[in-house]
């Protein structure tokens, strides 16, 4: 379909596919030659070098993308497609430098007047002039992937004034389109691989097909393809990374032929069932209340974000996350791992949150969270996150955890499968004598009963009987008079992460009252956990709080960095606030 009156010879729409960068060989090229002449793509040459292939300085324009594009989509409810033919062939070689891209065949000496597929800069360059060219309507009512071109409107009037627009811009600049391939006035339309509906988005269903029927690869490079392939929809499942890490991890040693064991063919069969239950996610809207909810568990972090529509109380989602927590994060409590959620959560969606038209919601189950902003006494890190805290307008609202489900779902896909009701026990069991049970209290009480009391008391001949809910017996008063403990359970032994470079995992101590040596007495001594280096530092006694970290950061930090964590006993030097 031609956009222009009278277009340069150069510029006439082929009928034909596109010029490559690689030449038929034999008898095809002379045929090549000929129409790649005629439609105006090259020229006979008289320049003083050729060359069979290019070199390019890199042009680093980036191209959109297409999760982020599709954001734009909110309120749209009509759709128009378009598909511009030749794409890299309407860009013009500038004039002048024609001759730098000359090349020799049998058949003689040629260059090029338009731009060829296959360039590394081709798709960079070409997206620069479309953008140019659809400046003004981007990010308003046009979206534009290289040569595909997507229309959307909220009505049709408002609909049929842009696709003017857009037109008038492609006649302008003599761009063509492919007719067979345009779509008008639409309200569902595939574009990109996505099916792109007025209230939704969704999987093409051509592709989840496509998955569904995969079967299972025998080699390393049909396992790229397949997970290549499925990476595309990646942010539609839950735990997307989670189920494909035994997968991935077949590729690591890259055999011949694979050598699937019984984990990595259950992952399998489990991402292909992914795809049939993944959600449908709604577009953005700006204008409606955003809600976040998030959730921790021990080992990962989930949230999701959401908008509401109308007065249902079902929050329909607008997008997915899942995070698992690394070796550092482990060791924070829960009520820092659920402001470490909130915190991914913001940073992940701030483009939509910071600024948001209405004050957005977050919701959690950790009640406490609730009074962030009045808390007064904050360490370092929440500190810092209270800082990033106050670019958004938002409210922290409490709910139970199993009001929260969606949230605490996707935090618990990186935990392991659940312990056993029974833990193993640590003796093996032929080192029991006899177990010890506890009964209930009517259970003890009616033994007793058929049980007489032994003969003799502790205080004399006749039996002494003291009554406890009804139970008789000396026993119990030995029992009664055993205190209980009044402190919380002494915490598990954890092992320290293991580092993976030099000075990242620290260890220090104190060795104290040592044989005065140049006024010295005492030595802080730090230990790389990694090459077990020792850094041995000086002290003329006991330090404070504040020489202990003076002495760190010029004689340690200031060499090798701020490691990532310091293992030390619980001396005021070391849990100080300094």
């Amino acid at each position: 379909m031609g956009l222009c009156d009278q277009p340069p010879a150069w510029c006439q729409a082929p009928q034909r596919k596109s010029l490559p960068l690689s030449i038929p060989e034999n008898k095809a090229m002379e045929e090549y030659i000929s129409e790649a002449l005629q439609q105006g793509f090259i020229r006979s040459s008289t320049s003083p070098a050729a060359s069979s292939f290019f070199f390019t300085v890199k042009f680093a324009y980036p191209l959109p993308l297409i999760p982020a594009a599709l954001e734009e989509l909110g309120g749209a409810h009509i759709f128009s497609k378009l598909d511009l033919r030749s794409a890299y062939n309407l860009i013009r070689i500038r004039q002048g430098d024609e001759w730098k891209t000359a090349f020799i065949t049998p058949l003689g000496h040629y260059e090029y007047l338009v731009m060829l597929y296959g360039l590394s800069n081709a798709p960079s360059v070409f997206q620069s002039f479309m953008n140019e060219i659809f400046r003004d309507m981007l990010h308003r009512f046009v979206v534009v992937y290289i040569d595909d071109i997507l229309i959307y409107s909220p009505n049709l009037s408002d609909h049929v004034d842009h696709i003017k627009q857009v037109l008038h811009q492609l006649r302008h600049y003599h761009l063509y389109l492919k007719l067979e391939k345009c779509e008008f006035h639409q309200s569902t339309t595939q574009f990109l691989g996505y099916v792109i509906l007025s209230e939704r988005i969704q999987m093409d269903c051509g592709k989840v097909e496509a998955i569904k029927s995969w079967p299972q690869p025998g080699t390393v490079k049909y396992l790229q393809r397949f997970l290549g392939f499925a990476n595309f929809y990646h942010r539609f499942i839950s735990g997307y990374s989670d189920l494909t890490t035994p997968l991935t991890s077949l590729l690591c040693k890259k055999p011949k032929n694979l050598s699937w064991t019984s984990g990595a063919i259950e992952a399998f069969w489990k991402l292909k069932a992914a795809f049939c239950t993944a959600p449908t996610l709604i577009h953005i809207d700006p204008t409606r209340l955003f809600v976040v909810e998030v959730n921790a568990s021990a080992l990962g972090l989930g949230a999701v974000l959401s908008q509401r529509r109308g007065e249902t109380p079902v929050l329909p989602p607008c997008a997915y996350l899942s995070k698992k927590l690394s070796p550092a994060e482990h060791n924070y409590d829960i009520g820092n791992r659920e402001l470490l959620a909130i915190k991914l959560a913001l940073e992940e969606w701030r483009h939509w949150l910071e600024g948001a038209n209405h004050p957005f919601e977050v919701i959690t189950d950790h009640k406490n969270l609730q009074y962030l902003r009045e808390t007064k006494h904050l360490n370092p890190r929440q500190a810092w996150w209270a800082l990033f805290f106050t670019r958004f307008n938002f409210c922290v609202t409490y709910h139970p955890g199993n009001k929260n489900t969606k949230a605490d779902d996707l935090s618990r896909i990186h935990s392991p499968d659940p312990m056993p009701e029974e833990p193993e026990p640590i003796l093996p069991p032929d080192l029991f004598v006899c177990p010890i049970t506890w009964s209930l209290d009517d259970d003890i009480h009616a033994a007793t009963e058929e049980e007489p009391a032994p003969p003799g008391g502790p205080n004399g001949s006749e039996p002494s009987h003291s009554s406890r809910n009804g139970i008789s017996g000396p026993t119990w008063l030995r029992m009664s008079s055993v205190s209980t403990s009044r402190h919380l359970p002494e915490g598990k032994l954890v092992p320290l992460p293991i580092p993976r470079r030099p000075w990242s995992h620290l260890g220090i101590d104190f060795a104290m009252d040592l044989p005065v040596s140049n006024g010295f007495t005492t030595i802080l001594i730090t230990v790389d956990r990694f090459s077990k280096a020792c850094k041995l530092i000086p002290l003329k006694g006991l330090p404070t709080a504040l020489e202990t970290v003076e002495a760190l950061f010029s004689n340690v930090f200031r060499h090798f960095g701020i490691p990532e964590d310091i293992v030390s006993d619980r001396g005021p030097q070391f849990i100080s606030r300094v």
